[in-house]
C-alpha cells in the first residue's frame, strides 16, 4: 500500500526581521530615555516651566535635585552617543531609506483611517506601517530637539547661537519640556501598541 503523502509545509523563516544593533540601541535608547524623563520631572519640580504646575514626587527620580542631575546627566550621555550609534548605523545600512520611506501625507493619512476602523495589517512585522514609520521618525526629531535644548539649558553661555535658535534660555525650557511631553505621549501610544501586537516585542527581544 503506497503512504498517504503528506503536503509540504513551508520551512519556518530564520530571517532576522530586528539586527542585533537595532534590538541593542532600542533597549539602552529606552533605558536612557526613561531615567531621564523620571530626574527630569525631579528637576522641573525644583523649578517649574508653568507655575502651579508640578509632577508629583512618586513619579520622579533622585531624591534632591543634586540626586536628580547626577541621574540625568549619567543618562545623558547614553542617550547622546546611542542616538549617535543608532542614527549613523541607520544611515550606514541603508536601513532609514528602505524601513522608513517612502512616506507620504495621504499614506499616513490612510493607515491611520484604517487603525481606528481596526482594520490595519499587522502580518508582516519587517514592514512598517506609513502610521510607525511617521511615529519613528518624528520620535528621532523629538529627541535630538530634546538634546539641543537640554544643551541650551546646560551649557547656555557656551552655546549662545544655540541658544538664539531656541529663543533664549527660558524658552529653550520651554521647548525641552515640550519635546519631553511628546515623548512621554510617544512611550504612551507605543506601549499601547506593543499590548495590541506582542508579536512586535518578540522581535525587538529576539530578532524575529
Amino acid at each position: 500500500m503506497n503512504a498517504i503523502s503528506q503536503p509540504e509545509t513551508a520551512p519556518r523563516t530564520t530571517r532576522s526581521i530586528q539586527p542585533a544593533w537595532v534590538r541593542i540601541a532600542h533597549w539602552l535608547n529606552a533605558l536612557a530615555v526613561v531615567l531621564m524623563m523620571l530626574s527630569g520631572w525631579r528637576i522641573y519640580d525644583a523649578s517649574p516651566v508653568f507655575r502651579g504646575f508640578v509632577i508629583p514626587t512618586g513619579f520622579t527620580l533622585g531624591g534632591w535635585l543634586g540626586g536628580a542631575l547626577q541621574w540625568h546627566f549619567a543618562a545623558m550621555w547614553l542617550l547622546f552617543f546611542n542616538a549617535l550609534f543608532y542614527l549613523a548605523m541607520n544611515i550606514i545600512t541603508g536601513r532609514i531609506r528602505s524601513k522608513f520611506f517612502p512616506l507620504s501625507a495621504r499614506a499616513i493619512l490612510h493607515d491611520l483611517a484604517e487603525a481606528l476602523k481596526g482594520r490595519l495589517s499587522h502580518a508582516d512585522p519587517s514592514r512598517y506601517n506609513a502610521v510607525q514609520k511617521f511615529a519613528y521618525l518624528f520620535v528621532m526629531v523629538d529627541i535630538a530637539v530634546l538634546i539641543l535644548s537640554g544643551l541650551v539649558i546646560w551649557k547656555s553661555v557656551q552655546f549662545p547661537l544655540l541658544r538664539e535658535l531656541m529663543g533664549g534660555y527660558d524658552r529653550a525650557r520651554v521647548v525641552h519640556f515640550g519635546a519631553m511631553a511628546l515623548l512621554a505621549g510617544f512611550i504612551a501610544v507605543h506601549l499601547v501598541m506593543v499590548a495590541l501586537v506582542p508579536r512586535s516585542l518578540l522581535t525587538m527581544i529576539r530578532g524575529r
